[in-house]
């Protein structure tokens, strides 16, 4: 009998796919994205360094951005190997076929590079998941990895016209984390995964950092996972999922992220005088612009070039941080 996935769609589920939708559907509409390449790709280096932080890579927003440029950075050579790998991998989006288990497999490939004995392989030990010394999950014996694997694409090649894209990518992310297919990087392709699979159904997905939001949720996404274990089933997960998305959603509307407007002088000359990938303080703006007052320089300078991705803060989940610096995109 063919495996289907132990999930249920809860009235939850289906009033977060409505929203969703249909807030995906106003942002594809209005704005042409493919003439925002520097939006996609700066949220493609924050989902590179959220989804390693998860993983306890130490390096910054700003250090990523670095190495992403080919810049040297002093950091650890294997965390500086992963931002490699991971931005090298995420690079597949437009090419991979999400549905396919060789391309999985190649990704996984790119993703470990340099880095893991078994890279692009399943593994063939067993695996757990540690809180200390105290293992509180036990991955499925290696021996049955491959059966697995190969159930979950099965049911994903039958099920991708009739399972909504926002629940099957969920449910392929679980079911992924619970096989533990390989001996290291499944958070990482779980995550790319997901977003493979949403970008194959609306492309606005490019453009949203999902991993973002999973970084910042972290405790409650392994809770939920952990959750899922025990109750057998997806279903806890998906509404998680979902609930993140739509308020990465809401967040980028609060910011004009997806508003294509045109740039005003004060933008055009703040600019100008950045240099690309250069780091600046908010004083070293002042004085690059020969302006006294900070409030002016964030009106009417920053704040229309980071609403519309032209500059990126190095900390933009702490936009008051003392060490906050400001990167022409």
């Amino acid at each position: 009998m063919a495996y289907t996935p132990p999930y249920e769609i809860t009235d939850r589920i289906l009033n977060l796919t409505s929203t969703i939708s249909e807030k995906l559907g106003r942002v594809a509409a209005g704005h042409n994205l493919e003439a925002m390449p520097h939006l996609r790709r700066n949220n493609r280096i924050r989902s590179v360094h959220s989804s390693l932080r998860i993983e306890a890579n130490s390096l910054s927003l700003g250090q990523v951005r670095d190495v992403i440029n080919g810049k040297i950075v002093l950091g650890p050579a294997k965390e500086i190997q992963e931002v490699k790998n991971a931005y090298d991998a995420y690079g597949q989006l437009r090419t991979l076929d999400p549905y396919s288990m060789a391309d999985l497999k190649r990704v996984h490939g790119i993703m470990t590079r340099y880095l893991l004995d078994e890279s692009g392989t399943f593994r063939t030990g067993e695996e757990g998941v540690f809180s200390g010394n105290q293992c509180i999950f036990m991955a499925p014996p290696a021996r049955l990895v491959p059966s697995l694997m190969e159930n979950l694409f099965a049911w994903m090649q039958r099920s991708r016209e009739k399972v909504h894209p926002l629940v099957l990518s969920a449910v392929f992310h679980y079911e992924f984390v619970f096989i533990h297919p390989f001996t290291d990087g499944n958070g990482r392709m779980a995550r790319l995964w997901h977003t493979a699979l949403l970008a194959r159904w609306n492309p606005v997905f490019e453009f949203l950092p999902i991993e973002s939001q999973i970084e910042r949720f972290q405790d409650g996404y392994y809770q939920t996972i952990a959750d899922c274990h025990k109750a057998g089933g997806s279903t806890a997960f998906i509404e998680f999922m979902l609930t993140r998305i739509e308020e990465l959603l809401d967040e980028l509307a609060k910011q004009g992220t997806f508003e294509a407007k045109s740039k005003t002088e004060y933008e055009k000359r703040l600019l100008a005088a950045m240099e690309p990938d250069v780091p600046y303080t908010a004083n070293a703006l002042l004085a690059l612009l020969g302006l006294k007052s900070k409030e002016t320089l964030r009106k009417h300078y920053l704040g229309p070039a980071l609403a519309d991705g032209s500059v990126v803060m190095t900390f933009p989940d702490k936009p008051k941080s003392k060490n906050q610096r400001y990167l022409k995109t």
